[in-house]
Parts: C-alpha cells; structure tokens; sequence
C-alpha cells in the first residue's frame, strides 16, 4: 500500500471527474477511479481505473481498504465516508461537502431516518441537482485537502 498523497474517486455517479483530473495534474498527484463498470478516464499517467465486480458494495470494499492517512476520497456514500474516515483519509462529497468524524454521526442518522421514511411509503424527493456553486465549492474543498497532505509530506 502507497503512503503517497492519491485520490480515491467512487465514480459510478460522480459529477466533478473532471475538475479531479485537472487538480490532479496541477499539484501531481495520483487518481484512482473506482466503478463497478469501464468508465472512460483520461490517458495520462497520473490517472488509473479500477473496475470491482458487481457484487454489492464491491467497490466501496475497494476504496475503504485502499485509503489510508494520505488519501482524499471523493464519495457522496455515507457508510463509505465513515468508513474511509476511520482508515484516516480526508473525505468529500461532491457537492464540497467536507464529511468529518464530527459530522458523520449525524450524517449517518439523517440518512437512517430518510430510509425508514421511504420504506414507509414517505415520498422524500432525493438530492438535490448538482449546481455551478457546489461545482465551486467541490474545488475549494478538494485543493484545500491536496495542499494540506502535500505540505505534511
């Protein structure tokens, strides 16, 4: 296992690829995406793929194993940030939403609640889209980490 600064991405559903490919060629750092299908990804050193099978969680078992202190991990799966939190890896939801132990206890329980109120029938209306501003916070977030890891190098 790598104690090198990388980036995690849980990319099935991941909306700022992009912008992580872009900071990662500026302050050089490596990025993994992980999916449980081929998603096509630059080709450039810095970045790889990982493609788990499809079983359930197969990809989340991947990133939580693989992050350690010097990890970002970009994930909007709770039960992943939590996980990956515990291993010491700095965690971001893409909408810049920094999860950390602090916070993902009460993450945790919204996110209970929201699945007993839809297993009850409760119509909840899902998250909301994705907006140029949690483009912008996403970036502030993730280079705030990177530089954070790189100067503890």
């Amino acid at each position: 296992m790598t104690t090198e600064p990388q980036i995690l991405i849980d990319a099935d559903a991941c909306p700022v690829k992009d912008e992580i490919y872009r900071v990662a060629y500026r302050v050089n750092v490596p990025v993994i995406v992980v999916s449980n299908m081929h998603l096509r990804i630059p080709i450039h050193p810095l970045i790889s793929r990982v493609v788990v099978d499809s079983g359930f969680d197969a990809a989340d078992d991947w990133i939580a194993e693989h992050a350690h202190p010097k990890t970002v991990v970009v994930t909007a799966d709770i039960l992943l940030a939590d996980r990956c939190l515990k291993a010491g890896a700095v965690v971001i939801g893409p909408t810049g939403k920094a999860f950390t132990s602090s916070s993902i206890g009460s993450a945790i329980a919204v996110r209970a609640i929201m699945a007993d109120l839809r297993a009850g029938g409760e119509q909840t209306g899902g998250p909301a889209p994705f907006r140029k501003e949690d483009r912008s916070r996403f970036l502030s977030a993730l280079d705030l980490a990177l530089t954070s890891l790189l100067r503890a190098r």
